[in-house]
């Protein structure tokens, strides 16, 4: 069984959905997913998480893949976000 990485979940969130951004950060089987897009503009926040869990089914049902948090935002939330990043 080949290991899973960061750039593979990465790469497949970017292929799968219309996302401008994507930032994985993998901790043995514990992904943090954080994903940009206007796309999440009038969604729910169950709505949101079920997008982009979508695409990783198959590697949380396989157990490669134990857990996943998931943030989410617009292009305007994010550059608002690495705004107030970069303050801090």
């Amino acid at each position: 069984m080949s290991m899973l990485t960061a750039e593979a979940i990465q790469q497949k969130l970017l292929d799968e959905l219309d996302v401008s951004e994507v930032m994985v950060k993998l901790d043995g089987s514990h992904a943090a997913v954080t994903a940009v897009s206007d796309i999440f503009a009038d969604l729910s926040r169950v709505k949101k998480q079920q997008l982009v869990y979508a695409p990783l089914k198959a590697w949380i049902a396989s157990g490669e893949l134990h857990a996943v948090s998931i943030r989410t935002y617009t292009v305007s939330e994010w550059q608002r976000e690495k705004k107030l990043a970069m303050l801090s």
